[in-house]
């Protein structure tokens, strides 16, 4: 019932992800970006090699970061059938949600413009 294999041999069909570096990584390439580009803005010197730095940070963790779960994936065989439905639930709640942040965002923009747009006729007529 369960994938056995030789590198990873789990008693359960669920994924406990290992302790990762890129995140950390990823924060320091994501701060030399963003303060590369405020330095950038305020024409300070060295600005573009800290862009640069950190533009060049995130896209070689963005490359091993995949790496290392397509590894988890398919040679460690860590990404069981339970793994997967729970990774295919949450991308698509994750799309529903961001759905109705934008169908609430766009309602209350519209009840605004038309509840003013109102207010100001209400005035206009008096």
């Amino acid at each position: 019932m369960y994938k056995q294999n030789i590198i990873n041999t789990q008693k359960h069909p669920y994924h406990l992800v290992d302790p990762s570096p890129w995140p950390f990584i990823a924060s320091i390439g994501l701060f030399f970006l963003t303060f590369g580009t405020v330095m950038f803005f305020h024409n300070m010197s060295g600005s573009l090699f800290l862009t640069f730095t950190g533009f060049l940070t995130i896209i070689y963790v963005m490359f091993t970061w995949w790496r290392d779960i397509v590894r988890e994936a398919t040679f460690e065989g860590q990404h069981t059938k339970q793994v997967q439905l729970g990774l295919k639930s949450g991308m698509l709640l994750f799309i529903v949600s961001e759905i109705m942040f934008f169908f609430a965002f766009f309602w209350a923009f519209f009840s605004f413009i038309i509840s003013t747009y109102s207010r100001i006729r209400l005035i206009m007529a008096t």
